[in-house]
């Protein structure tokens, strides 16, 4: 009876100690109002994102749901019509991790909000500032040049490409072969 009791303990306090990822449905608007507030250099490359995504603690790139959400945009608005699931087409690659624009959080969001000249069309009259936020998640995860815990869910389309979790394959020079 003691063990059964001890076990039952356990397992209480074991799945008490799990933590589960937030899934908010809806941000407070005061700090929803607060997620816009991006600060850019002159260039309008690199710069600041918002305070408030720290305090919150970075959540459109470590949380698996809120990376999801920014897959599902990335779907809806076609993302994949210009850039060919990340490897470019008409528009430039996204899983390179090099970006003409800066691949900072700051500067892609404002390439999504503003758009960029020769193509690049303004999303911002179309998204809020955190759905703009969660699409520029993803497109990090895309160009990501290391691994990542947290990973959007998968979709049953034909992969060209390794999942958003996995950071590009080490580039090694080839061993020399004493003869």
């Amino acid at each position: 009876m003691t063990r059964t009791l001890a076990l039952a303990l356990l397992s209480v306090a074991v799945l008490a100690g799990c933590k589960r990822e937030e899934r908010s449905l809806r941000m407070a608007p005061p700090v929803a109002a607060k997620l816009d507030d991006v600060r850019l250099m002159p260039n309008q490359i690199g710069g600041a994102p918002p305070y408030v995504l720290a305090a919150l603690g970075q959540p459109y790139e470590g949380n698996a749901y809120q990376l999801g959400l920014g897959k599902t945009l990335y779907t809806w608005f076609n993302c994949d019509g210009c850039h060919a699931q990340g490897g470019g087409g008409s528009g430039p690659a996204l899983i390179d991790g090099w970006w003409r624009y800066g691949s900072d959080p700051a500067s892609i969001y404002v390439t999504i909000r503003n758009g960029r000249p020769n193509g690049m069309p303004a999303f911002g009259d179309k998204l809020t500032p955190e759905q703009t936020w969660q699409l520029t998640g993803y497109v990090r995860t895309m160009g990501a040049e290391q691994a990542s815990t947290a990973a959007p869910s998968r979709n049953d389309d034909l992969q060209s490409r390794p999942s958003e979790n996995r950071a590009p394959a080490a580039t090694s020079p080839p061993a020399r072969v004493a003869w």
